[in-house]
């Protein structure tokens, strides 16, 4: 054996040495090297697989197991090679037992029955006639409880189509989005609403304006100036189809019209099918949901409030939402009752004790009649207290001041007898709560509330931040909405938590309007400084139904709404509510933590929108994103088919 390994080290010397090189056989010793070490490495390899070598059949190695499953070659294949091939299985050996089955989650939202197409939560006349008729409480806000909140979608009536757009849709409406023919008929002759082939018009007429609401407001621009920017905001009481508001806009002036349910058949329907700013509203037991010195006029044409009735409560309420130096302006009876008595079909006494009683509420509240002239009556609120105050100590009458009351608490708030008091002043010929720029400086400037300090933790500087940061936000949303950037797609806006406004005020220069809402849960009430920008809204409670029709927005915009409510009621409720107040193929931006969002998607999925959600407009580093969706279009089917399913 020694030899052996002898005679081996000889051998690799010899082909390794280097005193034996020689470059002529260079290429040989090379390729010797190579061939002996090859066959070196497979004998080894050889003998290790013999070491360990167990032997297999080919029918062991293609046996089977249990559970396989047996596949055959064709006829022509001899027997011999016929192999059974084991099934291969991927799953873990070993794993926890699975849960329990638990029943696939129902569907949230299916269509409402065809006939609720019209459905209005807070407002359904079945459930109004439950309480008193004494002074319409019946006719405020009723909503229904927990149990019976529907929980499906509601319909459009079939033929629905989308709206004309503005300023055609001020002059005329789609009959299929609101078939209702009883105006056409009860106010014939006073020009509120004509049929026409398949559309409603609206030629302007009211019952105290036959020559049509331009001519109306132009006898009124006579009186008090219009169109010089000091006036913005009007609110119209009892509005009808909103004639009035929808002809003040052109002069840039922002009117809230209200009327209840049903007085007139589908009159506040008619007003937002015409791109007009309205509510379903009523001056009964509770405050109206607007803050203190809101308004810049308050408008009643025969409206047929009772306003020298029950110490007048009504009046009062009006000289709360009123700003420092408004105007409430009176046409209809008892005004100019020597020329109309007989044609309202009362005595002439009647009507002169409801003037004399109307006469004395507004010096009790310290108004001044400015002029009654034709069939138009306009009274002036004090621009400050000094005087008023001064009075009540001297005369020691007229209504007392209301104390350790919040004048802009105006959510299920009873009304008051009492005068709202006006901020302090320290001169007699200062406007109380701070004077107003004119429109359109008034958008952007500090509002007096911020101003003064009146809304804590707000400064001026944060609300010039907000207006700027609006601005650009609302940019971002264009580029994600390609119907919000189309000029005239959408007319009604509804931001549901609009903090300063700065989301509608990004929007002035379209032609759109937006009800700002502030919802009654958020921290700080700042609806009072929206209304001082020159821009409109309404308190809300969104575990509520909003006191609107279905079909009232093209667009919502919310931000943080759903973190604000987590806790406080149902997501798929308010996504319900949102869905209800949309029109078809309208449009949501919602921005929000993510993981609130994921949960919001989850159910918009559920009710058809078509949805996403995309980075915020700062990048995708930031937890906020912003879920963008459409309404899917659909219509309650033909009414021989409404016993069919809804598609």
């Amino acid at each position: 054996m020694a030899n052996n390994t002898n005679n081996f080290k000889s051998l690799f010397h010899n082909f390794t040495s280097k005193r034996q090189y020689n470059k002529t056989l260079l290429p040989f010793t090379n390729f010797y090297f190579i061939t002996f070490s090859i066959v070196l490495c497979s004998l080894f390899y050889l003998f290790g697989l013999w070491t360990h070598h167990r032997p297999y059949s080919a029918a062991t190695c293609f046996q089977p197991s249990t559970n396989t499953t047996t596949t055959t070659t064709s006829t022509s294949t001899p027997s011999t090679l016929q192999i059974q091939l084991p099934t291969i299985h991927f799953e873990a050996r070993h794993k926890l037992q699975d849960p329990p089955a638990t029943a696939a989650r129902e569907y949230h939202a299916p269509p409402c029955d065809p006939k609720l197409y019209e459905y209005t939560p807070c407002e359904d006349l079945k459930r109004s006639l439950k309480f008193p008729r004494q002074r319409l409480v019946y006719r405020e806000r009723h909503c229904p409880a927990p149990e019976e909140i529907l929980r499906c979608r509601i319909p459009a009536p079939f033929g629905y189509r989308l709206p004309l757009r503005w300023p055609e849709s001020r002059d005329s409406v789609w009959y299929a989005n609101v078939p209702h023919k009883e105006l056409t008929v009860e106010k014939k002759m006073q020009n509120w609403v004509h049929f026409n082939g398949d559309r409603f018009r609206f030629p302007g007429g009211g019952t105290m304006f036959p020559r049509g609401a331009n001519a109306y407001i132009d006898e009124i621009a006579k009186l008090i100036k219009l169109r010089d920017g000091s006036i913005r905001t009007a609110i119209d009481t009892g509005c009808g189809v909103a004639s009035f508001g929808a002809y003040l806009l052109s002069r840039d002036i922002l009117t809230v019209s209200f009327a209840p349910r049903d007085t007139h058949e589908a009159q506040v329907q008619f007003a937002l099918e015409r791109g007009v700013p309205a509510l379903i509203g009523v001056i009964a037991s509770k405050r109206l949901p607007y803050p203190s010195r809101a308004f810049d006029i308050a408008h009643c044409s025969r409206c047929l409030i009772p306003w020298g009735q029950f110490d007048g409560i009504y009046l009062t309420e009006v000289d709360r939402v009123l700003r420092p130096g408004g105007y409430w302006i009176l046409s209809g009876p008892p005004i100019n009752y020597a020329k109309h008595w007989r044609g309202w079909e009362r005595t002439r006494q009647s009507l002169k004790d409801e003037q004399d009683s109307i006469e004395e509420v507004a010096k009790s509240l310290c108004w001044k009649k400015l002029v009654e002239r034709g069939d138009l009556a306009i009274w002036q609120k004090p621009t400050n207290h000094v005087h008023c105050k001064m009075q009540r100590k001297i005369f020691k009458n007229g209504k007392p001041f209301c104390q350790a009351q919040d004048p802009d608490a105006a959510w299920y708030t009873k009304l008051d007898t009492c005068l709202t008091p006006l901020p302090d002043v320290n001169d007699i010929k200062e406007v109380a709560g701070g004077k107003l720029p004119k429109w359109p400086q008034r958008l952007t400037s500090i509002p007096p509330r911020i101003s003064s300090g009146s809304l804590e933790g707000i400064s001026g500087e944060m609300f010039k931040e907000d207006t700027e940061l609006w601005k650009r936000r609302v940019a971002y949303y264009k580029k994600l909405d390609h119907q919000l950037a189309e000029k005239g797609r959408y007319r009604n806006v509804l931001d549901m938590n609009s903090y300063l406004g700065g989301f509608a005020a990004a929007l002035v220069d379209d032609p759109v309007w937006v009800m700002n809402v502030v919802p009654v849960e958020a921290e700080i009430n700042t609806l009072g400084a929206i209304y001082e920008r020159g821009l409109i809204g309404t308190y809300q409670n969104w575990c509520e139904a909003m006191s609107t029709y279905p079909r009232t927005y093209d667009f919502i915009h919310g931000d943080s709404v759903f973190s604000l409510y987590q806790n406080r009621c149902n997501m798929e409720q308010i996504l319900l509510e949102m869905d209800r107040i949309l029109r078809p193929q309208g449009g949501v931006v919602l921005r929000d933590d993510v993981d609130v969002l994921t949960k919001v998607k989850s159910f918009a999925d559920a009710i058809q929108w078509e949805s996403r959600i995309t980075d915020h407009e700062d990048g995708p580093y930031n937890r906020q994103k912003i879920f963008v969706a459409i309404k899917e279009y659909w219509t309650a089917p033909p009414p021989q088919n409404q016993d069919q399913d809804i598609k």
